[in-house]
């Protein structure tokens, strides 16, 4: 023992070895641990183990004979591999790269902040097929770089997984399947935002024998929608209540103010997942009831919604696919009577536009003439409307015509949807480039182009879960209510998507637990287990996304 400015050392029986030591080398790891804890439980020592244990960043990853510092070797930090650079991979960067304690989940709040006196504990590197898109998530952030990276090569693929401790997938579903292949050879864990489909399952035991976790549907829905419904539903368990009607609504929505077009609606991606989506057929239990609903009634099936603390919200609600699903995911399919999971909205005007066919893909034939058609000539051709005149066909005509088409009983719903066919600019005298060839493809390069948000503008996100509960031994009931809203947020210029925020971040979050081995299930996972969405949510409570729940 020696005193130093009147400092205490004390000297402890560590080892040190020249080789590589990872995360897989529990002994060694062990070892250290109980040698810094040790220490830190010494007579004199300030503060509890477990507050000074805070303080110790225990890195994840490799320690490289790479130079030393004070005869310290110097050890390289966590490494996560983003794949795809669209909208949600910032966010998920931004928090990846802000972590300056793994053990304590201490981060800064924005990317302005990043750059503080303490290490960043992460460092990010995003992968995209063309690098000046990276590039541009990257910009601004610390510690965090960019990388060409085509996944189709293999070889390229197992190069960049290698060296890191955790892949984030962001591309599209089709891809996770050779991405989950390269980790499992590797034996890196993975995490999705996309839900887990057939062609992962398939990988359960060989992610299990590598000692892999595949963590899927980790991004808001599904993702978020998970974590907070099995929170509640295990905690009515656990008090030996039953649920009996379980509800979730979600949607992602133009802010009140940006929602200021007849359709209430805006993109900030492709419409056309968005229009298919609302052709989806869905099933779902009410009151002991399973209903079907065709994918061509669907937009008939909305119904008018208000929820609880959101008087202001104008919503309706379309039933999401196969509710029944949820019911046995959430282990409730033999005790709910109801099971419903819907879509919000703000309108009824996409049923009308569906049935008057401007949803439908194939090929039309006013669209394969030589002579280019407008818009005018082509929505005229396709409503049945005939004039001989060039005037500007009044609205109150076009809702008439689409009264009388039958695509709507209600003449305001009429009147609005011949706004929104206005609006959409299908009435303008400019040419339908030649690459339209249905009315799906007219309607969709119009909403693309008319239906933006402008750099001012915020979208949202409402996600709301109920249960009630029966608690057969007081003969009591409860409700349960969660309910996430998230808005757009705006910071020197740049935007950020609710959605993006609420996809990027829980993906980040999932790799943070696989990085500090939080997680111990291997194989293909979801969000509903309790060691990933008890220490998840309060993670992406504390990054500042607002999840609120209550019991009446």
């Amino acid at each position: 023992m020696s005193r130093k400015n009147g400092a205490e050392l004390s000297l402890v029986d560590c080892q040190c070895y020249s080789s590589e030591v990872g995360a897989d080398d529990r002994a060694v790891l062990d070892q250290i641990i109980d040698s810094l804890t040790s220490l830190a439980n010494k007579k004199g020592n300030q503060g509890s183990a477990t507050s000074v244990m805070n303080e110790i960043v225990v890195h994840v990853g490799l320690v490289h004979e790479n130079g030393t510092e004070n005869g310290v070797e110097a050890r390289r930090k966590a490494a996560v591999l983003i794949l795809g650079a669209g909208r949600v991979c910032r966010p998920a960067a931004e928090l990846l790269a802000s972590v300056t304690s793994i053990s304590s989940w201490e981060w800064s709040q924005t990317s302005d902040q990043v750059e503080s006196d303490e290490a960043n504990e992460v460092e990010v590197i995003v992968a995209s097929l063309f690098l000046k898109d990276a590039e541009e998530v990257i910009q601004g952030i610390p510690n965090a770089r960019a990388i060409q990276l085509d996944v189709s090569d293999v070889g390229s693929l197992h190069k960049h997984v290698s060296e890191v401790d955790v892949v984030i997938s962001l591309l599209p579903a089709s891809c996770h399947s050779s991405v989950a292949n390269a980790c499992i050879e590797l034996g890196k864990h993975l995490v999705t935002a996309s839900y887990v489909d057939d062609s992962l399952l398939k990988l359960d035991e060989n992610a299990k024998s590598a000692g892999v976790t595949i963590l899927g549907e980790m991004g808001l829905d599904p993702g978020i929608d998970h974590m907070m419904a099995m929170k509640m539903i295990n905690q009515a368990h656990s008090q030996g209540g039953k649920v009996w009607s379980f509800t979730s609504y979600c949607g992602g929505l133009p802010s009140p103010a940006a929602a200021n077009n007849p359709l209430g609606y805006k993109f900030s991606w492709n419409p056309a997942g968005a229009i298919r989506a609302g052709r989806n057929p869905a099933t779902f239990r009410s009151e002991g009831i399973e209903i079907h609903v065709s994918g061509d009634k669907l937009y008939d099936s909305a119904t008018k919604i208000k929820l609880p603390g959101f008087p202001a919200f104008a919503l309706e609600c379309l039933p999401n696919r196969d509710s029944l699903v949820y019911g046995k995911l959430y282990g409730i399919m033999n005790e709910a009577s109801t099971i419903f999971r819907g879509t919000l909205r703000f309108s009824k005007i996409m049923g009308a536009m569906a049935k008057l066919g401007f949803f439908d893909e194939e090929p039309h034939p006013v669209l394969g003439t030589p002579d280019k058609p407008t818009y005018e000539t082509f929505t005229m051709k396709f409503l049945g409307i005939h004039t001989e005149t060039s005037i500007t066909i009044p609205e109150m005509d076009v809702a008439e015509r689409i009264h009388a088409e039958g695509a709507c009983q209600d003449q305001e719903i009429a009147i609005q949807t011949a706004r929104t066919i206005i609006f959409l600019g299908l009435l303008e005298r400019a040419s339908i480039p030649s690459s339209c060839q249905s009315a799906f493809d007219v309607t969709c390069r119009r909403m693309e182009e008319k239906l933006v948000y402008s750099s001012t503008e915020q979208d949202m996100v409402l996600l709301h879960h109920e249960i009630q509960v029966d608690f057969p031994e007081s003969r009591s009931t409860e409700k349960h209510v969660a309910t996430l809203l998230e808005f757009g947020k705006t910071v020197k210029g740049r935007t950020t998507s609710a959605m993006a925020l609420t996809v990027g971040v829980p993906a980040a979050v999932g790799a943070l637990l696989l990085l500090a081995n939080k997680i111990k299930k291997r194989g293909i996972l979801r969000p509903t287990e309790p060691e990933v969405y008890n220490p998840a949510l309060e993670m992406i409570k504390a990054y500042g996304i607002k999840l609120h729940e209550k019991i009446e």
